[in-house]
């Protein structure tokens, strides 16, 4: 009775690490979000699937987790890493009905990693990473944390800056960064990570502010120390001053 909660990196099968690839071969089924599960779909296309739409966490994860009961080798399946904003939380705090299921999170490589190498090299000393999506979050707290991490002199990666209904997020959020950080500080965003359809770019905090994004971006505001260096967006973490 096992379940493998399985992040699966940016949705490229060369993204994906050993482990995850192993793990999914293994499983009999494979559960997740529909757009998600359909790419893994591509790579894996005998295997069995049950998908939801978007918001529909708690029935993917019970029927995950059902179906681990009955002895089938399961593969929860979530984009990045199972544990940053995946469902790995979800499945041990849904678990106690299903004592005899052994829980496995695979590791994975989170958007703010996979987007960092698209872009150069932005997080090489402290960083903070923050959704804005508020749909399970206040706005109030996702808010205070952005204002603590720009004082603080993070660079920061920014998961979910807008959706259809949230159209507005990353521009109230770049506000937000203006009473800490330049509007010269150094930026990225990545769209559609390792798949088709890749697009990345560097600007000004300023400039980010009037960007268009959508759920499928990660951005990347950098630090007072950020640069441009040869067309990348890089963060010095002090060692030539060593």
């Amino acid at each position: 009775m096992k379940l493998y909660v399985v992040g699966f990196g940016c949705g490229s099968h060369k993204g994906m690490t050993l482990e995850a690839e192993a793990a999914v071969s293994e499983s009999d089924l494979i559960v997740g979000y529909t757009v998600y599960a359909e790419l893994l779909r591509q790579h894996f296309p005998d295997k069995e699937y049950y998908t939801t739409g978007m918001r529909q966490e708690k029935e993917r994860v019970k029927m995950a987790l059902a179906e681990a009961a009955k002895g089938k080798t399961v593969a929860l399946v979530c984009s990045g890493d199972s544990a940053v904003y995946g469902m790995a939380g979800l499945a041990y705090e849904l678990s106690a009905e299903y004592p005899d299921v052994e829980i496995q999170p695979v590791a994975g490589v989170t958007a703010s990693l996979s987007g960092g190498a698209v872009l150069g090299a932005p997080l090489t000393h402290d960083f903070a990473v923050i959704s804005l999506s508020d749909l399970l979050t206040p706005w109030e707290k996702i808010e205070l944390r952005l204002r603590c991490a720009a004082e603080a002199d993070f660079t920061i990666a920014l998961y979910n800056p807008a959706s259809r209904k949230r159209t507005d997020h990353l521009k109230r959020a770049c506000r937000i960064m203006l009473c800490y950080k330049s509007p010269e500080t150094v930026c990225g965003y990545v769209k559609n990570i390792g798949r088709a359809g890749q697009e990345s770019h560097i600007l000004t905090l300023g400039e980010l502010q009037d960007v268009q994004t959508d759920m499928f971006t990660t951005v990347f505001i950098g630090n007072s120390e950020t640069k441009e260096i040869c067309g990348k967006m890089v963060t010095p973490r002090g060692y030539r001053n060593v």
